[in-house]
């Protein structure tokens, strides 16, 4: 019995599966490590960036002040910034959810890819045993 557990493990075919497994095994454990620290840094480069726009205006602020310039803004600028501003938080929040529709249909067609490989599969099999069995009558 030993032997055709050793005769198998010599197989092509499963030494190929064992290394397959052994790799997307790994693959799995990596991708999440892989996923949380990107987010990080990700999140980290945010928080730079947001910390170094914020002390350029505190020192710009400063200086302003330290020699008497005008920082007011007429009631029109005001409003175009704003304005400004609001349409590129819309911009953001419509990027958002074009890429969250993306992610969904990748997703899916991920998924429908993956049935249709099982019945690509299934069918490639089916069409083996005609080949083979008409083969094997003629041969008899």
């Amino acid at each position: 019995m030993s032997k055709v557990a050793t005769d198998e493990t010599k197989d092509i075919f499963t030494i190929s599966k064992q290394n397959v497994d052994k790799y997307f095994d790994e693959l799995e454990k990596t991708t999440s490590k892989y996923s949380q620290t990107v987010s990080v840094i990700q999140q980290k480069c945010c928080n730079t960036c947001e910390n170094m726009i914020e002390q350029v205006l505190s020192l710009q602020k400063e200086f302003a002040s330290k020699i008497g310039f005008n920082t007011t803004l007429q009631d029109a600028t005001m409003k175009t910034v704003r304005d400004y501003n609001e349409e590129i938080l819309k911009a953001c929040l419509v990027e958002n959810q074009v890429i969250q529709t993306a992610t969904d249909t990748a997703k899916q067609s991920i998924k429908s890819f993956n049935d249709n490989i099982k019945a690509i599969a299934d069918l490639n099999k089916h069409a083996l045993q005609s080949w083979l069995s008409a083969f094997t009558q003629v041969r008899n």
